[in-house]
């Protein structure tokens, strides 16, 4: 009797176990796709979405016969494919129509918007990249300077596809390093306003080749192009959005001739609200741990007082790059890229829900206080530079 409840025991053991497994009914062939990596979206004369995606090309796949809605372009390792619509959904159903394997979504790492299209507004667009179920939240945005188009039709510069040359930039910071996930977070913020990194395309001297490399950014409100910024001052919202940790920043001291360069290290930033009546203040706290990787100065770096006045002027071009961000974005297009209104709104809710009509004067009016804290970790190899032979 025991031996015949084993043997049922572990049949029905067994049964359980078959309603885990997972069937192959549902499978779909590696061969049977057209993985996109990238994708591209303008607008055409007509007014029309022009959609244009990247796809990577195995060794048995061509591109496609150009149409009238359709052209295919081979780059490398990859096929460049565009069509047109009224709206992405649309021209993503036509460019489907044309092709002989089914659109992955999967592994599409770069979004890129047109100049023109991101002027007219991008909002209605990313609603379907963030509704399809294959779209990846951790794609890398851009806008480009002209067409997105231009961008990908280009050769890549090291990399197997354009996709990463782009990607390899951003995870460097180069600039800003901005995702799909991060843009709809800024757009539905309180502020409503964006930041997004920018691809301009350089030609090399033999008028061979051209590469796309990030160039500063650009910054939206509502959903609109509001205006575009240098890398200098991207660099100071990257700072008060706390979103440096690498890079290189370098200064010319005051009382010596050439440069020093630093080499960031870590870098954090506190933002700080506080209202007091009609008083609205925000305090940026920055703490900086950096080394010294270049000296073409006369300084001897093995002196302590040399040193901490080094400091007090890299300080001091932190606040200086903070502070020409921070006027573009308050005299110049009253966008809070910041996200100072969400601080606002953790700390002072009751208060803000009473002036959140009024946060784009306020924000004009705002009162910033920026408090940069430098330290040096270590100043180098050695304290002169071996090429001034007279230091002070």
């Amino acid at each position: 009797m025991n031996y015949r409840r084993k043997i049922s025991f572990i049949l029905l053991a067994l049964m359980s176990c078959s309603l885990l497994l997972t069937g192959c009914w549902d499978q779909v062939e590696v061969n049977d796709l057209a993985v996109v990596t990238m994708t591209g979206l303008d607008l055409t004369d007509e007014n029309q979405l022009e959609l244009s995606v990247n796809i990577a090309r195995t060794s048995s796949q061509q591109p496609q016969e150009n149409s009238d809605s359709s052209s295919g372009q081979l780059t490398g390792k990859s096929v460049i494919l565009s069509t047109t619509g009224n709206t992405l959904a649309e021209a993503v159903s036509k460019l489907q129509q044309q092709l002989s394997r089914q659109l992955f979504w999967g592994h599409n790492e770069i979004i890129i918007f047109g100049e023109k299209l991101a002027k007219e507004g991008i909002a209605e667009h990313l609603e379907f990249l963030l509704r399809h179920p294959e779209t990846r939240e951790r794609a890398n945005m851009f806008i480009s300077i002209g067409s997105a188009k231009e961008v990908l039709s280009l050769a890549p510069q090291i990399e197997h596809y354009v996709a990463d040359d782009l990607l390899e930039m951003a995870k460097l910071q180069t600039g800003l390093n901005i995702t799909l996930k991060e843009l709809m977070q800024m757009m539905i913020s309180k502020s409503q306003a964006a930041v997004i990194p920018c691809l301009i395309i350089e030609t090399k001297q033999d008028h061979q080749q051209s590469y796309p490399f990030i160039h500063g950014s650009a910054i939206l409100k509502k959903g609109k192009l509001a205006g575009l910024v240098d890398s200098s001052t991207t660099r100071g919202i990257m700072w008060a959005r706390n979103e440096l940790d690498r890079g290189t920043v370098t200064i010319s001291p005051e009382n010596s001739e050439g440069y020093i360069s630093f080499q960031l290290l870590s870098s954090s930033t506190e933002v700080i609200p506080y209202i007091h009546g009609d008083l609205w203040r925000i305090t940026l706290r920055i703490h900086t741990l950096d080394d010294i990787i270049e000296n073409t100065t006369d300084l001897d770096l093995s002196v302590s007082k040399h040193i901490e006045e080094l400091e007090m002027e890299l300080e001091d071009d932190i606040k200086r790059r903070i502070n020409k961000a921070l006027t573009v974005a308050q005299e110049q297009m009253n966008a809070d890229i910041f996200q100072f209104a969400d601080a606002f709104y953790r700390k002072y809710p009751n208060i803000w829900k009473q002036n959140k009509d009024r946060w784009s004067d306020i924000f004009t009016k705002l009162d910033v206080v920026v408090e940069a804290d430098a330290k040096i970790s270590r100043p180098g190899g050695t304290g002169k530079s071996i090429l001034k032979p007279n230091q002070e």
